[in-house]
């Protein structure tokens, strides 16, 4: 892999149920703080399930003009903002200028996009006609427009594009991110991925196929992936951004202060399809990417539950072994 170049992580923006920032969701984290709490963006009393992790507090007027949010859904608007953050951190804002354009791209997951505005629209046909459809429902709408205005405020035009895998949706878009640098691509991406699905129609979508936690009573421990008494997942909704570089291209722009090498020493490989050749197929692939060959194979159970079984591989890197885990139903 020494032909390949290196990349960093120069800017980091987050807009979470627990944090409107990088350090507010950091330090409730670390505080152990849910953003689990009943469910406020609609009337969820008749719903089976009525809480979610929604993000609160949050003013997309802090990132966007009014006309703009008007024009944007709710998904549209945390990855924007999350992605000023990133971009604002990185120092891109200010020295843009010296990012070549052509090399500059946008990659963002979403493994929805913008069902509220969906459900809205669908909801004003129906009463009112079919006239009567926003003519900017379909640009609210499409998972791809995150990356589409993020590239338009920054000039970016280079890769542009969504990824959307379900819930490794914003996994994919960091993972072909880093590989446009990596190769020699692009020398700067910005990517992650963005979400926001508490919506009617999600929730009950959700909670009709058994997916979600039903302790209503409880929303704060209700999300329990590893305990043998969880019942589903907790819905939530966010977005988290990244400034990807190739580390020559972040050394030339004064950006090494900010700047954290991705080591591909360590990685975590999971699915939660049972029977999926998903899984198998990431533990397969990803040691390959990262440039690691197998060591010994086979696997040591160290966590165990009603329906999760956890093991891990080692890889040997040079001189090095590296434990990688996994977990998986």
């Amino acid at each position: 892999m020494s032909d390949k170049r290196r990349v960093v992580i120069t800017g980091l923006g987050l807009i979470t149920p627990v944090g409107l920032d990088v350090t507010e969701t950091w330090d409730s984290l670390v505080a152990g703080v849910s953003g689990a709490a009943p469910i406020t963006r609609f009337d969820a009393s008749g719903h089976a399930v009525r809480f979610a992790c929604e993000v609160k507090g949050f003013d997309p007027e802090v990132y966007m003009d009014r006309k703009e949010v008007r024009r944007a859904d709710r998904f549209l608007q945390l990855a924007i903002g999350a992605a000023q953050q990133a971009a604002e951190q990185a120092g891109l804002p200010e020295s843009v200028a010296d990012v070549d354009a052509e090399r500059f791209g946008v990659i963002v997951g979403s493994g929805i996009g913008g069902l509220g505005t969906l459900e809205t629209q669908h909801s004003r046909m129906l009463d009112r006609g079919p006239d009567r459809v926003s003519p900017f429902f379909i640009p609210m709408f499409i998972g791809d427009m995150a990356a589409g205005m993020i590239s338009m405020r920054y000039v970016a035009r280079g890769p542009n594009y969504a990824t959307v895998s379900a819930c490794a949706s914003s996994g994919h878009a960091v993972g072909a991110a880093f590989r446009s640098i990596r190769t020699g691509e692009t020398d700067v991406m910005i990517t992650g991925g963005t979400e926001a699905t508490v919506t009617p129609l999600c929730v009950a979508g959700f909670a009709s196929m058994k997916a979600l936690s039903e302790r209503n009573e409880s929303p704060e421990t209700a999300s329990r992936p590893f305990d043998a008494t969880r019942d589903g997942f907790v819905l939530g909704e966010g977005a988290g951004m990244l400034v990807l570089e190739s580390e020559e291209h972040a050394l030339a722009r004064g950006a090494t202060g900010r700047a954290h090498r991705i080591r591909a020493e360590r990685g975590r490989v999971s699915h939660d399809v049972a029977g999926s050749g998903g899984r198998r197929g990431a533990d397969r692939d990803a040691p390959r990417v990262a440039g690691l060959r197998t060591a010994r194979r086979g696997h040591r159970v160290h966590q165990r539950s009603r329906h999760v079984h956890a093991g891990q591989r080692l890889y040997r890197n040079g001189g090095n072994q590296v434990r990688v885990r996994r977990s998986f139903r």
